[in-house]
């Protein structure tokens, strides 16, 4: 005698609408439409760095011709370049933004911490007085900072890295004040009563949560004071060529009466690299610090 199945009969409608092909999950008409819009941003954002990139490549006979491909590429302007001191540039890019850069994290770190953990008499008006030296561009007190920094007879090197550091810092102490700030004082308790001093609390415990704030301020003082071009323009003012900045350095190539292009869009992309390069390994901790504080 066969069983006789108890389960309650489906319509053959349910089951069909139940089994559905395997594949991915249709794409709705508005997520469609962002996504063409956002590649089509995206787009016109890259077409500059396109056009630059084809423009370096180019000979020197098809700079000015009129097709948006060459014929043929070259590589010449980005091996010539290196001939009219642009390796020198690099280096001296390179230790002003990096030497800006670590004066504004030896700063701003304490200043920062102090300014979360402690409510001393005053600290709002510190905390506004640091916002307010925002308010002030470079260009507004570059006869100050020139007449300054000849006073006290510094190298153009060490009087860019502490004018980028100074321009830089108060970005860095409020976004590193509200990462500190969201990191609980329970968490560098617990470490004081395991026998951990206040000091190595905070390296051991509260340094390691906040890197993605420091991580964050870190690669914006670095593209401030790798782009930074007035004051730079003004403070390395007869000096030699090869130990100019790279922003410098790139506008040397635009001449009274002609304009080298082949160099001039070399030097563009190389400038590119190092910036793209550091953005690109620590994008994730950028993002992540940006959301600090957002969140209580």
């Amino acid at each position: 005698m066969s069983a006789i199945s108890t389960a309650p009969e489906q319509p053959a409608g349910a089951a069909r609408a139940r089994v559905r092909p395997a594949g991915r999950t249709p794409i709705g008409r508005r997520t469609f439409v962002l996504s063409v819009l956002a590649y089509a941003v995206a787009l016109i954002f890259l077409l500059p760095y396109a056009e630059m990139i084809i423009a370096a490549l180019r000979p020197a006979n098809q700079l000015l011709a009129p097709n948006l491909v060459p014929t043929h590429l070259t590589f010449a302007n980005f091996t010539t370049i290196w001939s009219t001191g642009f390796g020198g540039n690099l280096v001296e890019s390179l230790v002003i933004a990096g030497g800006a850069t670590a004066v504004v994290l030896l700063v701003a770190v304490p200043a920062a911490y102090y300014t979360a953990r402690h409510r001393f008499r005053g600290r709002a008006l510190f905390l506004l007085m640091v916002l307010a030296t925002q308010m002030l561009q470079p260009a507004a007190m570059l006869v100050g900072i020139q007449r300054e920094f000849t006073n006290f007879n510094l190298s153009p090197t060490l009087s860019l890295i502490l004018v980028n550091a100074g321009f830089n810092l108060a970005f860095a102490v409020w976004i590193l004040n509200a990462y500190f700030a969201s990191i609980p004082v329970e968490l560098e308790e617990a470490a004081m009563i395991d026998g951990s001093g206040r000091l190595g609390a905070l390296l051991r415990v509260t340094m390691p949560l906040a890197a993605p704030g420091i991580v964050t301020a870190l690669i914006f003082t670095f593209i401030a004071a790798w782009n930074e071009f007035i004051v730079a323009l003004t403070l390395s003012l007869g000096q030699a060529t090869n130990h100019q900045p790279l922003t410098v350095a790139i506008n040397n190539y635009i001449g009274e009466y002609s304009i080298d292009w082949g160099h001039l869009f070399a030097g563009a992309v190389i400038a590119t690299i190092p910036v793209i390069i550091l953005f690109a390994v620590i994008e994730g901790r950028v993002v992540s610090g940006l959301t600090a504080g957002s969140i209580k």
